[in-house]
């Protein structure tokens, strides 16, 4: 520690600790600096040539074209929905009628409760849920009659009949339907208080304006995205 006032010389075998004791405050102080000063200095060496180290060491990304990057813009673009669709969101029971990008429209649902009915015979169990995914409007109708499956009779502690007569039911899907597939459907309901909550056995419901609006508005083959 040469050029500092009161330092002396470090005997053989000594530790830097007794080194440090033998000076003064002012020494110390000024040996501290310097010591912060050769880290500093020691730090943004090691990262510069860090930096440059990634910068010039093993292959280089290639820069993509014009054309793939086009390629990617239209494969991107393929993935969202353009024109009519409907996005519902079961964890908020909210539906949103979209055109591309845009909303028209936000409506309050009620989707699948999640419970579970079990046939008394234990052959048969439902699950309670709205499916997850994409699908499409495949069908639409207007007064629709809700044709009662067996889990609708077994709920109810009533015998399953065996003829389609006694299946039909009226007025209790509202003023329309639209089916997604696999006996699911987006239908009205004669429950309103009880929308944006999961309370349905799959199907999603919805209020009567709001309804009308998504029927209208959405032609079969539109994309019904669910989460």
């Amino acid at each position: 520690m040469r050029g500092l006032k009161g330092a002396r010389p470090p005997a053989s075998g000594h530790s830097p600790r007794r080194n440090i004791q033998g000076l003064r405050p002012p020494a110390i102080k000024v040996l501290v600096i310097l010591l912060i000063g050769l880290f500093l200095t020691e730090a943004a060496g090691f990262y510069i040539a860090g930096r440059g180290r990634r910068n010039t060491s093993g292959p280089r990304a290639a820069t993509p074209s014009r054309a793939q990057n086009a390629a990617l813009k239209k494969k991107i673009a393929g993935l969202s929905p353009g024109g009519i669709h409907i996005v519902i969101d079961t964890g908020r029971n909210r539906l949103f009628l979209k055109n591309g990008k845009r909303t028209l429209r936000e409506a309050v649902i009620s989707s699948g409760s999640g419970s579970i009915l079990k046939d008394p015979s234990g052959k048969r169990q439902w699950v309670f849920d709205t499916p997850r995914g994409v699908y499409t409007v495949k069908t639409k109708f207007v007064h629709p009659n809700w044709i009662k499956p067996d889990w609708a009779f077994i709920e109810e502690g009533e015998k399953v009949p065996k003829g389609i007569a006694g299946r039909v039911e009226e007025g209790v899907l509202g003023d329309y339907a639209l089916g997604f597939g696999n006996g699911y459907f987006i239908h009205g309901t004669l429950y309103t208080r009880l929308l944006g909550r999961n309370v349905t056995h799959g199907c999603i419901r919805v209020g009567d304006e709001d309804l009308k609006a998504v029927f209208n508005a959405s032609p079969v083959g539109a994309k019904v995205l669910i989460f």
